[in-house]
């Protein structure tokens, strides 16, 4: 039906109704309330929700602190099976989400999408917010991580969110949480499903994009900005992790998908 993008809205809140449409939420900052069915729900940065057809809902910012999340809002056929226990079901979900940049951006390709009239594009719509229910699905089957895992790889992706620029070591993130190299990795690998150094490389491309296309820095300064001393390894680098050099990304523009980057 539709797909919003709310960024940091002031005083954002929503009536309490029974709505007639489905709804997939993912929170990409801060926080935001909701009350469904006459309880509170509190979802932050990385949480997914499915709100079905028919939830008396209403929702807020928490503690009047805006908040940035993607709604789509869509239907579904009940009288076909998707084999997906909770669209089947009709039943509510709040998860945190292991690939939280992939589904971010997966949400705003598809957002983008919804805002044009290219050709075909109720079936890369479609494709996408069946990925999204798809990959919500596979979290839920996964066995449920132990808090103190979940915080450790918390606090190794946060270092990473705010270091990727500089040069950064396994032994610099296993000191963080106390525990060996060995440990830092495969733990990270477990709840995020990449290893830290590939996560910082990612970090790296994806800001890389950005700049090409939104900024007049050339390719040199750009790959120094982001800690690539070695423009011909940013390079190697940024093919590695996009599929496609620099200057065919520039010529792709915005026309390039670059979903696996986010996988």
């Amino acid at each position: 039906m539709s797909v919003h993008f709310d960024h940091f809205i002031p005083n954002w809140r929503t009536q309490m109704e029974a709505i007639g449409y489905n709804v997939l939420v993912l929170v990409r900052e801060g926080k935001v309330k909701y009350e469904i069915n006459g309880e509170e729900i509190v979802a932050e940065r990385g949480d997914m929700l499915f709100i079905p057809k028919g939830t008396r809902r209403s929702g807020s910012n928490y503690l009047d602190s805006p908040h940035q999340k993607h709604t789509i809002l869509f239907t579904l056929n009940t009288g076909l099976g998707t084999g997906i226990p909770f669209l089947d079901q009709g039943r509510f979900v709040k998860l945190r989400i292991a690939g939280f940049q992939y589904a971010s951006h997966r949400c705003e390709r598809l957002f983008e999408e919804m805002r044009g009239d290219k050709s075909f594009r109720s079936f890369i719509c479609l494709g996408i917010l069946q990925e999204l229910f798809g990959m919500l699905a596979r979290e839920m089957e996964k066995p449920e991580l132990a808090p103190m895992k979940q915080s450790y790889a918390q606090i190794m992706r946060s270092y990473l969110l705010e270091h990727y620029r500089e040069p950064v070591e396994i032994e610099q993130l296993a000191r963080l949480i106390h525990r060996s190299p060995n440990y830092a990795t495969a733990l990270f690998k477990e709840v995020y499903g990449q290893s830290p150094i590939r996560y910082m490389h990612q970090l790296r491309v994806m800001e890389a994009c950005n700049l090409l296309l939104h900024s007049d820095m050339t390719v040199t300064s750009i790959a120094q900005y982001l800690g690539y001393y070695d423009t011909s390894y940013f390079f190697r680098m940024f093919k590695k992790h996009s599929g496609m050099s620099p200057t065919d990304f520039i010529a792709q523009g915005s026309q390039a998908d670059l979903s696996h980057l986010f996988s």
